[in-house]
């Protein structure tokens, strides 16, 4: 609607707001849309290929697509309206006759042909007040071939049966065919089930009003696609008279849940069949039958909360389930489609509480699975394959409370081979208890299978384990949970010290903190941030001020304290202008490029060597203050060439442009408070 107001202004606004319905408003959109072409002119949307017409919204009308195949605008006269011969649009109203000449001009000429033989005519004609759901030409045409002879060959009663079903005794606009009611119709007081969506489209028993709200003298017509039938049953009677459901029907009954299919409501189901049954590996399907609660979860996954007819989708929605998750519900062309797979096979069997469309493969819910289940399922496949390498597999199947943490596929650099090392670390991707990362605090620890303690840290833009941080929802299985994270846990393996000794890129950096006299502030229990310099950055220095700077204790100290931050700031938890106080000095400017963190311009070049007190960055540069023009700035990358002394000139005439100014500012706020004193 806030594309509308921007193209189209106030006016839309207040045309759309007056609009009682779903329909209307979609009807009105369509008039402002049209209106360049004369008055009472639609701007319709038809489908490629097809006679398929929408009246059309906001979204399709920009997007130019419905059920993922491209449209084409084509104007029609709005209900109600003719053109006249050289004259634009559709200046005159079209004349109320009775129904039964209605249906000769709104293309229901068949169902004209079929009241006449069915004897229908004359009530169609007389007075009275109706409402009839007329099926289209094409509808007609749809009918199996021995259904229609059926009807046809005995016109005493089946065809008068069936148009009655069609009909409503009293006079039924678009206006008041509300969501979810329905009315007796004119076959043995017989309900026709109404649905109106939010997108605009109205259904009676499934079938889409394609033309509504034609009048005549003696009622309404609306032009539907399809031939309706009478419905009797509920949803769980249709399930147990057919043997295309039968394990179906045997896991509904196993989980208690047959009363939802029998009670007063309007659900959708989608009905697996048989066949969608036997696609699962047998292990998986007798451990979700035999565990009440998977089972249960499972079924409510298949079940929406409120009744959505096929023709009501002309794009994926997310719609909520029994189970409390969601299903994305959309269309590709005919073929309606769950989670953006084309497996239903049969649409639109209703029942007295709802719909039941057949699917041909089995929906597990995650809620439903095992740990490997939900590894298998997502974009963590080397992790999967690493866990059952390293023999977790029981763990990953049975019914521990857990947390697994899975990297993500490109987390892993080059070929990995399994060995005792790797098989330990990915042991401790393993927590000990089923958690959520809703409810992970900073500073929280949590304990792995490998038995090592593994940190929290929450940030503005990131929640971290260690140096891995969340990529991703969780995944929330039967017994335990899946995290996505964005690396390969590094596990802390002693202190700040202990790291640095430990890296031979360090051992001039280890020397200096030495003799510094910083080995006991590395050591001890805290959390530290240290932004490393490697050999490479020392030797980087002028020889003569490395052997100065190395000879003076103080001096260096204030340096190494300066590389130092307060708190531990893992690579993940660095955003947009992130700031972090040394222990010496006055800020560290952080930010990211391309991937790679920035301290003060200098490129971090190995992040995230986690220790028990801190974290290590690698820097091949010794950090220096920012100038403080500079210091303003996001720390993002490599800092600005030098500037020429003609710019440098320019700058110091601003400067003194600037205080000039101000000396203005400041003599004229000083008059005018005298003034008005």
């Amino acid at each position: 609607m806030k594309a509308c107001v921007l193209v189209l202004g106030l006016s839309l606004v207040l045309t759309v707001c007056v609009a009682r319905s779903p329909y209307q408003a979609v009807l009105q959109h369509s008039r402002i849309r049209g209106r360049q072409q004369g008055p009472n002119v639609c701007a319709m949307q038809q489908i490629k290929g097809t006679d398929k017409k929408y009246f059309t919204n906001c979204k399709q009308w920009y997007h130019r697509k419905i059920c993922s195949q491209p449209t084409v605008i084509t104007y029609e006269c709005c209900p109600g309206y003719e053109k006249i011969p050289g004259e634009k649009g559709c200046p005159a109203a079209l004349p109320l006759v009775n129904i039964y000449n209605t249906l000769g001009v709104v293309g229901a000429t068949t169902t004209k042909m079929y009241s006449e033989r069915a004897q229908l005519r004359e009530e169609v004609e007389g007075p009275g007040s109706f409402t009839f759901f007329a099926p289209s030409n094409e509808a007609w045409a749809a009918l199996p071939t021995e259904i229609l002879d059926a009807l046809v060959s005995n016109v005493n009663i089946e065809l008068l049966n069936a148009l009655h079903y069609h009909m409503v005794n009293r006079r039924l606009t678009s206006e008041e065919l509300k969501h979810g009611s329905s009315f007796p119709s004119m076959y043995q007081d017989s309900h026709v089930h109404i649905h109106h969506y939010s997108n605009g489209i109205v259904t009676v028993n499934c079938a889409r009003l394609i033309k509504p709200d034609q009048h005549a003298t003696n009622g309404i017509v609306h032009v539907v696609d399809r031939v309706i039938t009478a419905i009797s049953n509920d949803m769980q009677a249709i399930i147990d008279i057919d043997d295309d459901l039968e394990t179906l029907r045997t896991a509904f009954a196993a989980a208690g849940l047959t009363s939802i299919l029998e009670n007063e409501g309007q659900y959708t189901v989608f009905a697996p069949t048989n066949e969608a049954f036997e696609k699962i590996p047998a292990e998986t399907l007798n451990r979700i039958l035999g565990d009440p609660v998977a089972l249960r979860d499972l079924l409510n996954y298949h079940i929406l909360k409120h009744m959505q007819c096929a023709e009501s989708i002309v794009s994926g929605t997310p719609m909520e389930t029994l189970q409390g998750t969601v299903l994305e519900v959309g269309c590709d062309g005919d073929q309606m489609t769950l989670n953006g797979k084309a497996i239903i096979t049969k649409k639109d069997q209703l029942g007295t509480n709802g719909v039941i469309h057949y699917i041909s493969e089995l929906l597990i819910p995650d809620s439903a699975k095992t740990l490997l289940e939900l590894a298998e399922g997502s974009s963590v496949s080397m992790a999967t394959k690493l866990f059952v390498e390293a023999g977790l597999t029981s763990h990953l199947t049975g019914s521990e409370a857990l947390t697994l943490l899975a990297p993500l596929d490109e987390a892993f650099k080059g070929s990995v081979t399994m060995t005792p090392d790797m098989r330990k670390l990915m042991t401790n991707h393993i927590m000990k208890e089923q958690l959520s990362s809703k409810a992970l605090y900073h500073g929280q620890e949590l304990e792995t299978l490998g038995g090592l303690k593994l940190r929290v840290f929450v940030y503005r833009n990131n929640l971290c384990i260690e140096n891995a941080c969340i990529a991703a929802h969780d995944k929330t299985g039967r017994y335990a949970s899946m995290f996505t994270v964005d690396k390969v846990l590094t596990p802390p393996m002693g202190t700040v010290m202990d790291v640095l000794k430990a890296d031979d890129r360090f051992s001039l950096l280890v020397g200096a903190i030495q003799t510094a006299g910083m080995t006991e502030l590395l050591n001890q229990q805290g959390a530290l941030t240290f932004f490393a310099p490697t050999n490479d950055a020392f030797n980087a220095l002028p020889p003569a001020e490395l052997n100065k700077l190395m000879r003076n204790p103080q001096e260096l100290s204030g340096v190494l304290r300066y590389h130092l931050g307060e708190g531990m700031l893992v690579s993940g938890g660095v955003g947009s202008h992130t700031r972090l106080k040394p222990l010496q000095g006055e800020k560290l400017e952080l930010g990211v490029r391309n991937y790679t963190v920035y301290v003060n311009k200098v490129p971090v070049a190995d992040a995230d060597l986690m220790a028990t007190n801190g974290v290590v960055h690698a820097v091949s540069s010794v950090i220096k203050p920012l100038p403080p023009k500079v210091d303003r700035e996001q720390a993002d990358g490599p800092a600005a060439p030098p500037r020429s002394d003609a710019s440098s000139r320019a700058d110091a005439r601003s400067f003194r442009d600037e205080d000039l100014f101000q000396k203005v500012v400041r003599s004229r706020s000083s008059r005018t408070m005298n003034l008005s004193q």
